[in-house]
Order: C-alpha cells, then sequence, then structure tokens
C-alpha cells in the first residue's frame, strides 16, 4: 500500500469506519484486508461476526478505526437481537459507514432495509458504497450491479460519497477504499499507538479462531450454535527457554446433545481436525507453539437464555 493517502490534506486525520451489510457480504475479510492482518475470522456461515471487532489501520498522516459489526438480520433469537443492538449503537459512534453490496448478489430487501435503517439515524454518519467480491463476477455483471446501487439513492433518498468496486480477496481497489474512507475522517489526534492493530483481547482472539475452525464444514443448523469459552491458558512449567509451549484449555458450547455428537464425531475424529486447524491459527497468531486441549458441552438453547448470554459475554 502506499505510504499516505490522497487528499488527506497536510494535519492528522483520525476517526472511525463500521463496515455494514447482510451476513456473508465481506465485511470481515475487507477489514483484514485494510488492517493487513487477521483480526476477524470469516465464514461462508451465518452469523459469524459476533461482537464489535476493532481493526486499526496506521499512516504517517492518518489513523483509520475500523469497526467489523455482526450481520444485521431479522432477529429469531435474543442472542440474535443483542446483536442487532450492537450494529446500531456502533452506528451512532462512528464517522462514516462502508455498506457492502456483494457483487455476486442481486440487491435484495435485507440490504434496502438496512439502508432505510441508515437513513432514520438523527445523525446519519457518512455514507459509502462498497461493490465487494468483484472477483466472483463478470464485467458486464459488476456494471449493472453497479448502476443498482447508484438507483439506491434516490429510491431510499440516501447519498454514497463514493461507490468503489472492490475485493478482499485479490486485493483490488483495497488501497482505494482505504484512502476514501480516510478523506471522510475529521482531524484529529492517533487513538492508538503505533503498530496495535486491535483492541480485541488475546483471549478472545483464540476463542474466535477455534469458532472459525468449528464452523468449517457443518450443517446449517450448528453455525448457530456454537461458541467457545476459554477455560484455561499458560506456558508449560519446565520446558527450555528456547522450547516453550503453551497449554490451552477450551470448551466449544452447543445447545443440543445431539450437536455434540456431531461435533466429536466418529471416534472423536472431527474434533481432532477442529483442534488441529485451530491449533495451527492460534500457533501463527502469537508465533509460539500450541498445545490446544478442546472439549465440547452443552448449553441447552444458550441463545435464548439471557443468564447464559450474560455468562458468555453477549
Amino acid at each position: 500500500m502506499t505510504d499516505s493517502p490522497t487528499g488527506a490534506g497536510t494535519g492528522f486525520h483520525s476517526g472511525f469506519a463500521c463496515f455494514v451489510g447482510r451476513p456473508n457480504a465481506g465485511k470481515s475479510t475487507l477489514t483484514n484486508a485494510l488492517v493487513g492482518s487477521k483480526i476477524a475470522i470469516a465464514s461462508s456461515k451465518p452469523q459469524t461476526t459476533r461482537h464489535a471487532i476493532r481493526g486499526i489501520v496506521h499512516l504517517p498522516t492518518a489513523q483509520l478505526v475500523l469497526i467489523d459489526t455482526p450481520g444485521l438480520h431479522r432477529p429469531r433469537t435474543l442472542l440474535g437481537q443483542r446483536l442487532n443492538d450492537v450494529v446500531r449503537a456502533t452506528w451512532s459512534e462512528v464517522d462514516v459507514v462502508g455498506v457492502c453490496l456483494p457483487s455476486d448478489q442481486r440487491i435484495g430487501p435485507g440490504d434496502k432495509y438496512i439502508l432505510s435503517e441508515l437513513a432514520k439515524l438523527s445523525r446519519t454518519p457518512q455514507l459509502v458504497a462498497l461493490a465487494t467480491k468483484t472477483d466472483l463476477v463478470s464485467s458486464d455483471r459488476l456494471r449493472k450491479h453497479l448502476l443498482e446501487i447508484q438507483a439506491l439513492e434516490d429510491e431510499i433518498a440516501i447519498r454514497f460519497e463514493q461507490i468503489i468496486p472492490c475485493s478482499a480477496n485479490s486485493g483490488d481497489q483495497i488501497e482505494l477504499v482505504r484512502d476514501e474512507l480516510i478523506k471522510l475522517l475529521p482531524p484529529g489526534p492517533a487513538f492508538y499507538p503505533e503498530g496495535e492493530i486491535t483492541d480485541e483481547p488475546t483471549e478472545t482472539l483464540i476463542c474466535e479462531l477455534i469458532r472459525e475452525a468449528a464452523l468449517e464444514g457443518v450443517r446449517d443448523e450448528l453455525p448457530h450454535s456454537i461458541t467457545v469459552t476459554l477455560d484455561e491458558m499458560g506456558p508449560r512449567e519446565g520446558r527450555d527457554e528456547d522450547k516453550p509451549l503453551l497449554d490451552i484449555y477450551a470448551s466449544m458450547v452447543l445447545e443440543r446433545d445431539s450437536q455434540k455428537v456431531i461435533m466429536i464425531g466418529h471416534r472423536g475424529q472431527h474434533l481432532k481436525e477442529v483442534g488441529t486447524r485451530a491449533r495451527q491459527q492460534i500457533s501463527a497468531l502469537l508465533g509460539t507453539p500450541v498445545h490446544l486441549d478442546l472439549k465440547v458441552k452443552v448449553m441447552k438453547d444458550w441463545q435464548r437464555d439471557p443468564k447464559f448470554l450474560n455468562r458468555l459475554g453477549f
């Protein structure tokens, strides 16, 4: 990426932007691409992002704080209601909202609902439309998609500062997305020290990487039901300094005994595969070898139980 954003001015600019969109619109992948490191898990499964995750983009003349939010959706559980509350609370805090409208999907009622909700805000943040996933469509399809996005301005009575086609996977126009977001930030000091890319606690990142590994290859009814708790973590005693090992004990929480059977798999094979994938990601994140001990437990209908949700941090 270039050293400084074009048109950002001579003074330092700083502020907050968030990405919104339907589930699986590319918000988390875009956040990771802009930050330059994996701070948010990504999956094709619904409800992958479950809380506001902050990623920090540092430039010599600006600091952009990105807030990746859950996908706004029609809630079916108390958890769903609380996730929507997180999204709306974030809207009131940011300077810019990037609306993710994936190029490989038709603009539908869900997209229009999000935009209409943004239009109702007493203080509407500046809006940038992002036609994500351009690597998945032809140029003709993309052209039609951009025209459909432009038509939303009159249909919903909103205004986009920019409409930008981009792909986080291929890197197409990611620099432009960054620069255009920064152009819309007010003058101000840096909020985070140089080099810090997220304010997510390490424990939270570990749990999210385990959940990402668990989401891969599971049936449709399982993704909503999976959450992860970190039970214990610490360096293995008695190891040489040049051969450290971090012991992590964590639990995957599900809602039913039948789901537990699926997650463990025949002779524990599926649980072993999840553990292997998660351990590799965690080790890469922390830069140290990891021993991961995974258990599976059941909290019946935890998504609907306020007591369980509070205990699990939602």
